[in-house]
């Protein structure tokens, strides 16, 4: 019998591990990518590391970690998930290690591993990749499928996958909405907030481990570390903020109202007894020069004066109106956002193609049979920490084994 030949479009994360489980199931695969490097994301993700995927081995768990696409993926975890990943990659010699906020990293601490490591894997398994060749059109035959590549060329397949990463321009899904599929309107997730405050922006490096981010009027809030740069806020917490409130954000053209609370710990009845304390036991002691712990002393002398307290006033001269502007910031500190900024290098969108249209049991199109799904395309997106990975070596093993005629087991 005549091995299927099947096309993988895109040289991305779920594009190679789609094409690596068809052809190690037995398929004869093409992965065609439309630029001259593969694994682009991959070697630039988690600062050159790579966050291969996240220590959280409950499916159902490691759902709740995604604004959008989390609940058609508590099925696809069933077959495949976070522990499939560590033990695929162990089998081919790649250890994995699990950091203290459960991301997990190769041992070697560089992409360049799960890249050889990906590169190889395809090449062992006889797949056929093509750099510099894009799709321009594809149509639907009685047989299969018939791309027309860049430069005209035109070749054929039995199945084909598109995994050609988020949709931030209408390009992206033009292949999937030219066999019928609709493309949910794709916008920024996962960045970080432009704050133009000029002492806010002299604190750049200041970090908090435990802050409470919100934007009022929304029921967006997140507690985790901050971190303060040129430009403005950042941080785990701002980056899960601004994925969970994509959609809204967007909506506000980046422009709103953020609060941050710097002591989540505290509230305004411990502060105030803070304050007494301090006022009894250290009166002659300047109030910039005291900070709170654990706010560093460079970003609690920011606060202070920021609230209205003179560099000079001590802790007996403190007034009621003073320590309530002091409670205020400490708790409260308002910023106007005016804008977003890249999370480095990576990108991420939440839109794509709609779920409902793909069978996450095979990831194959309800629309147009022998056509399939992996990674990004989709409107699925995680928050940072190893999911969007996940989600990409999730889907494309799941479509790697249907388009190559292999069963999947249901567990």
């Amino acid at each position: 019998m005549t091995a299927r030949h099947v096309i993988m479009v895109g040289g991305g994360a779920a594009g190679f591990f789609a094409a690596i489980t068809a052809a190690e199931a037995g398929a004869r695969v093409t992965l065609l990518e439309r630029g001259p490097q593969l694994l682009s994301k991959v070697r630039i993700s988690g600062g050159g590391r790579c966050n291969v995927t996240h220590a959280c081995f409950d499916g159902r768990e490691f759902a709740t970690r995604y604004p959008r696409g989390g609940q058609a993926l508590i099925g696809a975890f069933k077959r495949f998930q976070a522990s499939d990943t560590v033990a695929w990659f162990e089998a081919r010699g790649v250890k994995l290690k699990t950091e203290s906020d459960g991301r997990m990293f190769p041992i070697t601490d560089s992409s360049e591993t799960i890249v050889e490591c990906l590169v190889r894997a395809a090449r062992e398994a006889g797949v056929s990749v093509r750099t510099n060749c894009g799709v321009d059109a594809v149509r639907r035959t009685e047989a299969g499928f018939e791309l027309t590549l860049t430069g005209g060329e035109k070749t054929s397949c039995d199945r084909l996958l598109l995994a050609t990463g988020g949709c931030r321009a209408a390009v992206a899904g033009q292949l999937a909405a030219a066999l019928g599929h609709t493309i949910e309107a794709p916008v920024p997730s996962l960045f970080t907030f432009s704050i133009a405050l000029p002492w806010l922006k002299e604190l750049a490096g200041a970090s908090v481990e435990l802050a409470e981010v919100s934007v009022p009027g929304t029921e967006l809030r997140e507690r985790g570390p901050v971190l303060v740069t040129h430009w403005g806020l950042s941080g785990p917490v701002v980056l899960r903020l601004s994925a969970w409130g994509a959609r809204e954000l967007h909506a506000l053209d980046y422009k709103f109202p953020l609060l941050v609370n710097w002591l989540p710990q505290a509230n305004a009845e411990s502060l105030t007894k803070e304050f007494n304390a301090r006022r009894q036991a250290q009166g002659a002691k300047l109030v910039v020069n005291a900070p709170i712990a654990p706010l560093t002393a460079r970003l609690w002398e920011a606060l202070v004066l920021a609230a209205g307290i003179d560099r000079e006033t001590r802790w007996s001269a403190l007034t009621r109106a003073q320590q309530h502007q002091l409670a205020q910031q400490l708790t409260r500190s308002e910023f106007a956002v005016t804008g977003k900024s890249l999370n480095k290098d990576e990108f991420v969108t939440c839109g794509g193609v709609k779920l409902g249209e793909v069978n996450f049991k095979t990831m194959e199109s309800r629309v147009c049979p022998g056509l399939y799904f992996a990674g990004e395309l989709l409107d699925i997106d995680g928050i940072t920490g190893g999911f969007n990975f996940q989600a990409a070596w999730t889907t494309g093993w799941i479509a790697g084994k249907a388009m190559a005629g292999a069963g999947i087991d249901i567990k």
